[in-house]
């Protein structure tokens, strides 16, 4: 392990092998907002292929009604690879007016993240003149092979330096291959700008490792639906989840019980949780994310090639599934009747 200063690697599970005797927190104000549920939204396009911006504010519009802490736009749910760069920064610039509008504080995070450190620094210091809050950033991993731990560090510690927002790391070793370590974000942790890590694996040992390494206001959210009660039961403070945009009640009661301490009622209602956020992550991908949305009254619209929409056979199971979470908050008498997905069964 490279250790440079007691300054920078104070992570508490580190302290006593760099010797570093106290882990202060950074005392960030995000850190906070982070516990919740965050939903990394889609970008709807027309037929012909076109950003559809009103569709965008208006689904928007319906999420800021649902009891979420905010959102992440153009994440890897957001088909942000598809953009060009004048898309990229036009989707942001929407989502901010629509989101600044209510002024109901709801976070906005974009998701940023090239290939070079220099790139991923002037595309930050582009994005935060739009007014979003903070950046989730992508680990590099065209060059897989030299994308070491260690360079990890190096890259994130730069970006981090010269960012005007705060950074949230970004595991998704399902697309890029490359995972952030308990180890790597617990160093990372003790930089005044990183605030938190957004992990979409399943692996819930190396969630609570960073949980217990890392320092204490350290937000640790999971990004994946089918592991969120285990997650939040390994400390995670929030999640960011694709499925959380069609099912956002129920991801919350998931979190509220566990937070209760009510785990009989948290597994139940993961178990009705998971099917449907394999069928919108996994098995049908963004074509079936979006597919949901327009089952639920939303705008889901369509992906841009070469990515594929859910055809007849995958939109009936989707609706199949739809139903059944939906049929656990109707059933759970402690859930309120506000909620607009309520409204919104599938035919």
């Amino acid at each position: 392990m490279r250790v440079t200063s007691a300054a920078r690697y104070n992570a508490r599970g580190l302290k006593q092998q760099v010797g570093i005797s106290s882990v202060p927190s950074t005392g960030h104000s995000l850190t906070q907002r982070l516990r919740g549920l965050l939903l990394p939204i889609t970008t709807p396009f027309t037929t012909s292929g076109d950003l559809d911006l009103q569709c965008l504010c208006s689904n928007i519009s319906k999420w800021n009604r649902t009891g979420i802490s905010g959102y992440v736009v153009l994440g890897s749910t957001g088909e942000r690879v598809h953009l060009d760069e004048g898309e990229y920064f036009t989707v942001i610039a929407a989502a901010h007016e629509e989101v600044a509008a209510e002024a109901n504080g709801l976070m906005l995070i974009a998701g940023a993240g090239r290939q070079s450190t220099r790139a991923t620094i002037n595309e930050i210091e582009k994005v935060a003149a739009l007014g979003v809050e903070a950046v989730l950033v992508i680990t590099p991993h065209f060059y897989r092979s030299a994308i070491t731990q260690e360079a990890l560090v190096d890259y994130y510690e730069q970006v981090a330096d010269q960012s005007p927002v705060p950074v949230i790391l970004y595991s998704m070793p399902a697309l890029t291959g490359i995972k952030i370590e308990p180890e790597t974000a617990a160093r990372l942790s003790s930089h005044q700008n990183i605030i938190g890590i957004k992990d979409s694996s399943t692996d819930i040992e190396r969630l609570q490792d960073t949980v217990r390494l890392s320092r204490a206001d350290f937000a640790v959210l999971t990004g994946n639906g089918t592991v969120l009660c285990d997650a939040l039961r390994a400390g995670a403070c929030g999640a960011i989840l694709a499925v959380g945009c069609v099912v956002p009640a129920l991801c919350l009661e998931i979190l509220r019980a566990v937070q209760a301490g009510d785990s009989d009622r948290a597994a139940a209602l993961q178990a009705k949780l998971k099917p449907l956020a394999e069928a919108v992550t996994t098995h049908y991908g963004i074509g079936g994310l979006k597919a949901a949305l327009d089952l639920i009254g939303y705008v889901g619209g369509e992906v841009r090639m070469p990515l594929r929409g859910a055809d007849k056979n995958a939109r009936e199971e989707i609706a199949s599934l739809l139903s059944l979470a939906l049929a656990a908050l109707d059933n759970d008498e402690s859930i309120a009747d506000s909620l607009l997905v309520r409204d919104a069964h599938p035919a």
